[in-house]
């Protein structure tokens, strides 16, 4: 080779080297910088989809947002080939956030970092609260088996009766498209985890013959709870009440048990309504709990505190007035109460 093709021949070389270098420099450059977006915006990549036919789908969508972060395909497809992760997207709801640059957009995509969602069960809530709550969740499927209370209660409850306050109340993410009743279940396993975990430490001499009766009473505590340092001392008003065979007298059962035809209005006819949950004409727990209980009150069932309390009383800031006696009772519902009834 004569020294002037070989002089071309490195100068070409050289070139394309400088050529190569340029462009990568060029594309790193532009894949730190911001892409501009001004509002989180999600957008969906498909089951099996690679990103230039995402890039197609998307950059032709009318949202201003999309446009502008996939406007420059040239780009975006240089730097995907040049990353090499293309093929690597996986599927799933993404968002584009203020501040993102086709680097970290790229990076959640391979790496599957999708927008999680959550919702809320509190503690407190009835099935009934809780179903609505699936279904006021958009990004939700609903399964029409929930609109079923026989398939929940043969599902979730031991005794195939209700599965009201068969989950526990915590806050669970998840994914758009997750079903609804993968919520459920997840809610019944814990609950299942924790109630078992509590009934292995619960303290000698309850009243109980199973965990379900314990959940059944922490359900009431949960219910009857104005500040958490007092549900021990309730558990124990109840406890002993269950010991000595007395009724259990207490509202939140009467009220679960009128059910839709509660006004919020509690009169003496309520008390004197036969229904299965009506703790003043029946003595023992009622058949089912009537909300969902937390850890707090599961573990007040089953560690109550000390004492041969058989009373309480609103005081009105939330907290409890604590009786031995019914003479102490009294009096505590004419300081308390002013003459309302007490417990």
């Amino acid at each position: 080779m004569s020294s002037l093709l070989w002089r071309i021949t490195v100068g070409v070389l050289l070139a394309l080297v400088l050529a190569v270098a340029a462009v990568y420099f060029y594309l790193d450059h532009w894949a730190r910088q911001p892409l501009g977006i001004e509002e989180n915006t999600a957008f969906q990549v498909r089951s099996g989809e690679g990103f230039s036919t995402l890039l197609r789908r998307v950059g032709a969508a009318e949202n201003p947002e999309l446009q502008r972060a996939f406007r420059s395909s040239t780009q975006w497809k240089l730097y995907i080939r040049l990353e090499r992760t293309g093929r690597n997207i996986q599927a799933g709801e993404y968002e584009l956030l203020p501040g993102d640059s086709p680097e970290s957009v790229l990076d959640r995509l391979v790496t599957g970092e999708v927008v999680r969602y959550q919702l809320a069960l509190l503690e407190g809530w009835t099935l009934q609260q809780v179903l609505e709550a699936l279904r006021d969740s958009p990004k939700l499927e609903h399964s029409p088996r929930l609109d079923h209370r026989g398939y929940l209660a043969e599902k979730y409850s031991n005794r195939g009766v209700s599965a009201e306050g068969m989950f526990f109340p915590d806050t669970y993410h998840y994914v758009k498209g997750t079903l609804d009743e993968e919520i459920l279940d997840r809610a019944h396993q814990k609950l299942q985890r924790i109630l078992a975990q509590e009934w292995a430490a619960r303290d000698s001499g309850l009243p109980y013959q199973s965990p379900y009766e314990a959940l059944v009473l922490a359900s009431i505590i949960e219910k009857e709870t104005g500040i958490a340092q007092d549900r021990p001392r309730i558990a124990r008003v109840f406890i002993n009440r269950l010991q000595r065979n007395m009724r259990l007298q207490t509202d939140p059962t009467v009220i679960y048990g009128a059910g839709e035809a509660f006004d919020g209005n509690l009169t003496r006819l309520h008390l004197k309504q036969v229904t299965p949950y009506n703790t003043y004409v029946h003595r023992g727990l009622p058949p089912t709990p009537i909300a969902m209980a937390g850890r707090a009150a599961i573990h007040a069932a089953l560690h109550p505190a000390q004492g041969d309390y058989l009373y309480f009383v609103a005081r009105g800031d939330g907290s409890s007035e604590f009786s031995n006696t019914l003479e102490q009772h009294q009096a505590a519902v004419r300081q308390y109460q002013l003459g309302g009834r007490g417990k």
